[in-house]
């Protein structure tokens, strides 16, 4: 068979496990449809147990849940919150909504993560938070962090959106600084459409958390009879989903470690398979720190050029295989330059941004799949060799 009649090998595949209608019929049966059910309760409980956090709330994006977690930590006009440029907006716009100044800083040529070692130059009187990001479910170097932030007094929220189920020296990410966010968007491992959660690991910001999801108000501490009155307490917002979304969530939730352990296996075999283009230099593959285990999120290459990537994911498109670039660096953006500003030279963000290459990476992807992705790339990098 021809190469252009072959099966055309998506970015990405949502997968389903099977009783995500079900469970949203029990939801439609059940009458609560609003939020704050049976399913939500059900999923609160399993974050809780499998991240080991506090308090989960269930929100109706990872983005949702930034905005959430930037509130509880008493961001305020004129403040300054350190992040990685190499991330997606929402990491940046949750703060940039309480006044905020996004301070980014360069990351590691390694991991992809933000630097550690430049936090401490960035810290001014101003700075509040920090925000590590673990790209591709690869933890930051947390120890570090952790310390940086308890010298300077400073929260770290930890954007956990794609990291669910990864952890740092056996540690839950998400798990470590006082506030974490997870993400159930579609192109994620365990998925609700749209979808996320703020995770809560200090007792002391539960009360106000839960106030802050509840629109501002008392409801669920009156619900509980530990309230005699339902009334506006503080500021929040529309923050928790549907009932349906928690429903349909719970049912993946119920094969996360299975989802997980299928995706870790991809990602071993894409190692193996590629290491014929990385040995000759043609491509680079993922790095874990020793004390980590990602949970199969994304895998991306690094080639050796922006003109190579360009060839090489024209290259795959023409066999079938569909390859995906990633983010735009946040400082050098429009809404970056206006918002935000650099804690440090960018280089390597500048750098690798440009050479970035995120292969196809679904659930059921076959051994098969994974192999002509491999070969693919390994024949063009026995052609741009030759």
């Amino acid at each position: 068979m021809s190469q252009k009649k072959r099966r055309p090998i998506p970015f990405n595949k949502p997968y389903l496990t099977g009783n995500e209608l079900r469970y949203i019929g029990q939801a439609h049966i059940n009458g609560n449809l609003a939020g704050g059910g049976i399913f939500t309760k059900k999923c609160h409980a399993w974050l809780e147990k499998q991240i080991g956090c506090c308090k989960a709330f269930l929100t109706h994006s990872g983005t949702a849940a930034l905005e959430m977690a930037a509130i509880l930590a008493g961001i305020q006009p004129g403040d300054e919150v350190i992040m990685p440029s190499y991330t997606f907006v929402s990491t940046a716009n949750a703060f940039v909504l309480r006044g905020a100044v996004p301070v980014f800083l360069d990351i590691r040529s390694d991991t992809l993560n933000m630097d550690e070692a430049l936090i401490g130059a960035a810290i001014t009187p101003r700075t509040k938070a920090i925000v590590p990001v673990h790209y591709a479910g690869i933890s930051c170097e947390m120890d570090a962090i952790m310390e940086i932030a308890r010298r300077h007094r400073l929260m770290v929220i930890e954007d956990a959106a794609q990291a669910l189920l990864s952890t740092y020296k056996g540690k839950p990410l998400g798990s470590i600084g006082p506030l974490g966010v997870v993400s159930f968007h579609e192109t994620k491992n365990i998925i609700s459409g749209e979808g996320g959660a703020l995770l809560v690991n200090d007792p002391e910001l539960i009360n106000r958390a839960e106030i802050i999801w509840e629109k501002g108000t008392n409801r669920d501490l009156f619900l509980r009879g530990q309230a005699d009155r339902y009334t506006w307490c503080d500021i929040g917002s529309s923050f928790f989903p549907g009932e349906l979304v928690a429903a349909f969530l719970y049912a993946q939730f119920e094969k996360a470690k299975k989802i997980i352990t299928v995706r870790k296996c991809i990602f071993k075999h894409y190692m193996e398979s590629l290491k014929p283009a990385a040995d000759k230099g043609a491509i680079r593959l993922p790095f874990v720190l020793d004390e980590c285990a990602c949970n199969g999120h994304i895998f991306y290459i690094v080639t050796k050029s922006p003109e190579r990537r360009a060839k090489l994911m024209a290259y795959l498109k023409a066999r079938g295989i569909h390859a995906a670039l990633h983010y735009l660096p946040l400082h050098s953006s429009p809404a970056g330059i206006k918002y935000g500003k650099t804690g440090s030279a960018m280089a390597v963000t500048d750098d690798l941004s440009t050479r970035v290459l995120r292969l196809p990476f679904y659930y059921e992807m076959t051994d098969n799949d994974v192999d002509r992705v491999a070969q693919a790339i390994n024949d063009w990098a026995q052609r741009c060799s030759a």
